[in-house]
């Protein structure tokens, strides 16, 4: 028998239930009928139907909705459910992620991915005697710098905005603009999706326009997929990411550093280098270090640069020791 034997009941109840999605979303039995012959099951819908309501309802958590024209299908929202049986190496790492994600995703998207995240703690947690499980206790996974909490996005807009983008159709939002500091109805067409930090950003274009534009999630007070499809065309999204408000960047080019380097400063950067052709060199009658690396040159090199404070003196680029100059001008005169 082939690992895929279309006529085999069980294998196909199997493929059937990966298809099923989690309550509030719903799958009619045409819906899946059409999805299970795009897997090679040839199925009809009254055999489809006896699969789901006399076999696998009595045995799994799944969920039947009459809508007045058909039956709706849908895993619990909160089922924990792992096809085929959870890995004890996949579990410790759903479980490293969870420490991970709750830095950078909003908590609307890390609840749907709760299910998921408990059903690795209770694996972990019944597994006594592997040392595996110990190591959830003895690892974390730490944010670089400080770590704000994630913007709040609605569980309903995240769906939408996913949806729209992954079926490319156009969708209707309720925004709320931060320069104007009011709420304006708009028209998108989804393009990408980009997470910097705390915040998660819907690029896409407005209405007829084809210029694009970023959508902070969390400022999308109400979102609905259209069934109209969104423009169609070549987005590159490391092509847009350089030139994107969001992104600290202005350019895609690179300058050569020059800077002085306190001996603390220079072991981080011995064992964790700026570039691959950075060089570190010993100065004269000093323990200090000169450092010479490629850099990009952009707002985020600068915003590193003048965190360092009093451990680093850069020379070159000569814009940027101006900028830290003025910055820290700037500085004391708040002081």
């Amino acid at each position: 028998m082939s690992k895929k034997d279309p006529k085999d009941p069980l294998v196909r109840c199997l493929v059937l239930l990966g298809l099923i999605p989690r309550y509030p979303k719903s799958s009619s039995v045409q819906e899946l009928k059409t999805a299970l012959e795009q897997r090679g099951f040839s199925v009809t819908a009254r055999t489809l139907q006896r699969d789901l309501g006399e076999k696998l309802s009595t045995r799994f958590p799944l969920i039947c909705q009459d809508d007045g024209q058909t039956y709706r299908w849908s895993f619990d929202s909160q089922a924990q459910i792992s096809l085929p049986a959870t890995d004890t190496a996949a579990a410790l790492a759903m479980n490293l992620a969870e420490g991970h994600l709750k830095h950078l995703l909003p908590p609307g998207v890390l609840a749907l991915l709760e299910p998921q995240f408990a059903t690795a703690r209770n694996h972990l947690q019944s597994l006594q005697h592997n040392p595996l499980t110990r190591w959830a206790e003895r690892v974390r996974s730490l944010p670089n710098g400080k770590a704000l909490l994630p913007a709040s996005v609605d569980g309903a807009v995240w769906e939408n905005v996913a949806t729209a983008l992954l079926e490319q159709r156009q969708l209707q939002v309720d925004y709320l603009s931060r320069v104007k500091g009011e709420v304006k109805a708009m028209t998108l067409h989804p393009k990408g999706l980009a997470s910097r930090g705390p915040t998660s950003y819907l690029i896409a274009s407005v209405g007829d326009y084809i210029d694009l534009r970023h959508f902070a999630l969390h400022r999308i007070q109400r979102a609905e997929v259209l069934s109209l499809s969104a423009h169609d065309d070549d987005f590159d999204m490391d092509a847009y990411l350089p030139t994107a408000a969001f992104t600290p960047r202005q350019g895609t080019g690179t300058v050569e550093l020059v800077a002085d380097l306190h001996p603390d400063t220079a072991w981080i950067l011995r064992e964790t280098p700026l570039s691959e052709d950075q060089i570190l060199e010993s100065l004269p009658d000093s323990d200090w270090l000169r450092l010479k690396a490629s850099v990009p040159d952009d707002r985020e090199t600068l915003w590193w640069l003048s965190s360092i404070g009093n451990k680093l003196k850069v020379h070159q680029p000569s814009r940027f020791v101006s900028e830290i100059k003025e910055g820290a001008l700037q500085l004391l005169e708040l002081y």
